[in-house]
């Protein structure tokens, strides 16, 4: 059966006043259900509220554009947390969280959400829970139980339960405040890859900051690992790949590029171009490799577990400097000399190569 891992956008799930929802299809990126990962993104207009929600699924959110307010209610906590977010902030968000998310400026506001369906009800898609609104939660209750649950009398539970007539996003009037966020409520919630330590910075070549247990430990709750990478004008990022049996789930933030995927038997599976908006998956142990356009590129991905081990196969840290050289020269049937130079090559650079002169 012939893999089909060439790049996708989303389509479009929901739409209004106050924004939209969009996720990937399996159907259409058939390594969503493969792999049993989800992809979404919200994107909030001005004065756009999405509503309070829980989801099926354990997810990392990356902010891609603007600035607004999250709300987090962990699970048997007497009260949420009110993040202020920003470009480039990830977020971990295990299961049982209900968030709701505002978008207070002119600038929209655009969040990516990838997570792991393996324990939820569709394989390679979320499926969110919504708590209020024209499909929440309490208006598949009868009138009985929303009384007997809330305490209200009967005209107001059925008025408090119909009274908002959206649905998934609204948009809210001027007049309707929002709780203020506290930066103190990001503690151990969110990093920002934008400002966080690089973990990698290679010079001309990129950069990466690594998301795991280390320096957001919840990710270990969410079990997933996550990484920020930059490649600059014309650089190639290594052909690797994961050796932890994990799939590597890739989102294009912005520039373009080409990417090449080897896998079983030495067989392309994938070469293709890719740009800001494009999803691709990586299967378990394949080969990758990007290379960037005059502009650079710059990606998130989500790799299916908490901590990843990625291998290389070139650079000073690939595999083939480990190997002796008998075995090299034997394995490629060739003679010393060529062994020698082979080595001899990228014996300072690891990940990123700049591009020739």
């Amino acid at each position: 059966m012939e893999l089909d891992l060439s790049p996708k956008n989303p389509r479009t799930a929901y739409s209004g006043d106050g924004g939209s929802y969009l996720s990937w299809s399996p159907d259409d990126l058939p390594m969503l259900r493969a792999g049993n990962i989800g992809a979404a993104k919200l994107e909030l207009a001005e004065r756009g509220l999405a509503l309070p929600a829980y989801s099926d699924s354990a997810k990392v959110a990356y902010v891609l554009q603007g600035s607004g307010t999250c709300g987090i209610a962990l699970p048997e906590t007497p009260k949420e947390k009110v993040l202020p977010i920003k470009e480039g902030d990830a977020i971990a968000l295990p299961f049982g969280v209900v968030t709701w998310w505002f978008n207070p400026s002119s600038t929209q506001l655009i969040i990516l959400f990838l997570g792991d369906t393996s324990k939820g009800h569709l394989a390679g898609e979320f499926t969110n829970f919504q708590i209020t609104g024209a499909q929440g939660i309490f208006t598949g209750f009868s009138t009985e139980f929303v009384v007997r649950a809330w305490g209200l009398s009967t005209d107001d539970a059925e008025k408090l339960v119909s009274s908002q007539k959206g649905s998934i996003i609204v948009k809210i009037s001027d007049n309707q405040s929002i709780p203020q966020p506290s930066e103190s409520d990001r503690k151990g919630l969110v990093l920002n890859c934008l400002e966080a330590p690089l973990d990698v910075d290679i010079k001309g070549g990129g950069c990466v900051v690594v998301l795991n247990t280390q320096n957001l430990p919840l990710v270990g709750e969410v079990g997933l690992g996550a990484d920020l990478v930059r490649i600059y004008g014309h650089s190639m990022c290594s052909p690797g790949f994961s050796c932890d049996s994990a799939y590597q789930v890739t989102y294009v933030v912005r520039g373009s590029g080409r990417a090449e995927v080897v896998g079983i038997d030495g067989k392309r599976v994938l070469e293709t171009r890719v740009e800001a908006g494009y999803l691709f998956i990586v299967p378990r142990f394949f080969v990758v490799s990007k290379i960037a356009d005059a502009e650079g590129m710059e990606w998130f991905s989500i790799i299916s577990t908490p901590n990843p081990i990625f291998t290389h196969l070139a650079g000073r840290t690939s595999v083939w400097k480990a190997i002796s050289p008998e075995v090299l020269q034997a394995s490629f049937n060739t003679s010393p000399e060529m062994e020698q130079l082979f080595r001899s090559k990228r014996s300072s650079e690891e990940i990123f190569f700049a591009p020739p002169n």
